[in-house]
C-alpha cells in the first residue's frame, strides 16, 4: 500500500521520463524528468584530451554541473557573477564526470572529450542521480553521432550508468527521495551503478542517527532494483532516436 505522502510505494520510483535529441544543437542530449526534477543533459565533442590522457590515444569523458537561478524556491546567484564554482557543485560535477566514464572504453573512443552538461531546471531532489541517469542517455546519443560519421569504428560505450537517491525515514527504507524526503531522511544515500548491478559509487550519510549493516544492504538492493529499471527506461529512449 501507497504509505508516502505523493502516494507512492516506498520502493517506488518517481514519474520518469526521459526526452532524447531535446537539444538541436549537441551531438547527444536530453531532458530528464524525476518527478519534479528536471535537468537538460547535452553531450559535446570535442577533438582534444586534457593533458594528461594527451598522447596516450585514449579519450575522456567529463561533465559540468549547474542549477539555474529559479530552480528552487528561490533565486539564486549564479555560480558566474561570483567568480568561482562552490564546493556543492564540484562535488557533483566530479562525481557525474567519473560515473560516466564507467560506462566507457576510452581507448575505443580515441584522442577526443566528451564533456557533458547537466543545467537543473528545476530541482526537488536528486538532481545530481538525474544528471547521472538523463547524462548517460546524452553521452550514449553523442558516441553514436561519432559513429555514424564514421569517426569511430567501435562503440565505445560498454554498459549502462544510472543512479539513484534511497534513505531511510521513519525507520524504513524509501527509493528515489524527493526534497521534502531528502530533507527529513534519518539516512541520505546517493548509488551509482551499472545496468548489470555492479556498483560505480556509493555516498552514504546517517544524519543523526546511525545506521544498521543490515539496513545498509536493505538500501543497496532497493537501489539496485530502481537503477534496473531506469536502465530499461535509458534503453527505450535510445531506441527512440534509433
Amino acid at each position: 500500500m501507497p504509505s508516502r505522502t505523493n502516494g507512492r510505494a516506498d520502493l517506488d520510483l518517481r514519474a520518469l521520463s526521459l526526452e532524447p535529441g531535446f537539444s538541436k544543437h549537441a551531438e547527444g542530449s536530453c531532458l530528464i524528468r524525476c518527478g519534479d526534477t528536471q535537468v537538460l543533459c547535452t553531450a559535446s565533442v570535442e577533438d582534444r584530451v586534457p593533458p594528461h590522457v594527451y598522447g596516450t590515444g585514449a579519450g575522456w569523458v567529463t561533465a559540468e554541473y549547474g542549477m539555474l537561478p529559479r530552480s528552487t524556491h528561490e533565486r539564486m546567484a549564479r555560480e558566474a557573477a561570483k567568480g568561482k564554482q562552490g564546493g556543492r557543485t564540484l562535488e557533483i560535477q566530479r562525481l557525474i564526470g567519473r560515473a560516466l566514464r564507467a560506462a566507457v572504453d576510452l581507448r575505443a573512443l580515441g584522442p577526443r572529450t566528451i564533456t557533458v552538461d547537466c543545467d537543473v531546471l528545476q530541482a526537488d531532489g536528486g538532481t545530481r542521480t538525474a544528471a547521472i541517469t538523463g547524462g548517460f542517455v546524452a553521452l550514449a546519443l553523442a558516441v553514436k553521432a561519432l559513429k555514424a560519421s564514421r569517426k569511430i569504428s567501435t562503440a565505445p560505450v560498454k554498459r549502462h550508468v544510472a543512479a539513484v537517491s534511497v534513505g531511510i525515514l521513519d525507520g524504513a527504507v524509501r527509493l528515489d527521495l524527493d526534497y521534502g524526503e531528502d530533507s527529513t531522511a534519518e539516512v541520505d544515500m546517493n548509488v551509482v551503478a551499472t545496468g548489470e548491478g555492479e556498483l560505480v559509487e556509493v555516498q552514504g550519510t546517517a544524519e543523526g542517527k546511525a545506521f544498521r549493516r543490515d539496513q545498509l544492504d536493505q538500501m543497496i538492493d532497493a537501489a539496485l532494483a530502481g537503477i534496473a529499471r531506469l536502465k530499461e527506461a535509458q534503453a527505450r529512449a535510445l531506441e527512440v532516436r534509433g
